[in-house]
C-alpha cells in the first residue's frame, strides 16, 4: 500500500547503498541512494539472500488535450466585441497539465439568432464555461461553440461579488443582491 511518505522528489535520499540495490528512477551516488525522478518509492524483494531493490515508479497521469468535438470545461480571461478568449482547464472530464487556449467566437455564442448575439452579454472574464471544440483553430488557440443547451456558463460570479445562478437560458441571478445578469447559460446536466 503506498502512502504519502512514498512520495519522492529527484535528489532525495533513499537509503544506503548496503542496505538496497539501484533500481528504475533511482541513482547511486557517495554510498547513498538518491530519487532521479518524481514518483512514488517502491521497494521489492526479488530473493532472500540478495538486496531489496528500490524503485521510484512516476504516476501513469495522462495530460488531457482537446480534440474535435472534446467538451471542455475553460475559464473567461478577455472579451472583445467579436469573441470571448478562454483557458481550458478540463477536457473531457480529465484536467489539463498543459496551458491550453481558446476562443469562443460571436456566431458561436447560439445556434439561433447569431446576428444578435452581445459577446458581453453572454460572458464576463472569470466566467466558468462548458464549451465543445468545433476547430483545432490556428496556432495560438482552439476554436469553440457554446450553441447547444448544455453548453455555456456554468459557474460565474456578479458584479457585486457573489456567486450567480441560472434563471433562464439567457440570465442568472446573484446569491446576495437578486440582481440579474445576462449570460448564456449552460442547461443543468
Amino acid at each position: 500500500m503506498t502512502s504519502v511518505a512514498d512520495a519522492v522528489v529527484p535528489g532525495q535520499r533513499l537509503g544506503h547503498i548496503q542496505e538496497y540495490t539501484a533500481g528504475p528512477g533511482t541513482y547511486s551516488h557517495q554510498d547513498f541512494l538518491y530519487a532521479s525522478v518524481v514518483g512514488l518509492k517502491h521497494v521489492s524483494r526479488t530473493s532472500a539472500s540478495e538486496l531489496p531493490v528500490m524503485t521510484v515508479h512516476r504516476e501513469n497521469s495522462q495530460s488531457a488535450m482537446p480534440g474535435m468535438e472534446a467538451i471542455v470545461i475553460c475559464k473567461v480571461v478577455r472579451v472583445n466585441p467579436r469573441f470571448a478568449a478562454v483557458n481550458i482547464m478540463v477536457v473531457n472530464g480529465i484536467p489539463c497539465s498543459d496551458d491550453f487556449q481558446g476562443v469562443i467566437r460571436v456566431q458561436d455564442v447560439r445556434a439561433t439568432e447569431k446576428d444578435k448575439v452581445k459577446i458581453y452579454n453572454s460572458f464576463r472574464p472569470g466566467d466558468i464555461v462548458r464549451a465543445q471544440v468545433i476547430s483545432l483553430g490556428d496556432a495560438r488557440s482552439y476554436f469553440l461553440s457554446t450553441a447547444a443547451n448544455e453548453l455555456g456558463v456554468i459557474f460565474g460570479t456578479s458584479v457585486a461579488g457573489g456567486s450567480l445562478v441560472p434563471i433562464s437560458w439567457q440570465e442568472m441571478q446573484c446569491t446576495k443582491t437578486k440582481a440579474i445578469e445576462l449570460r448564456k447559460c449552460a442547461k443543468p446536466m
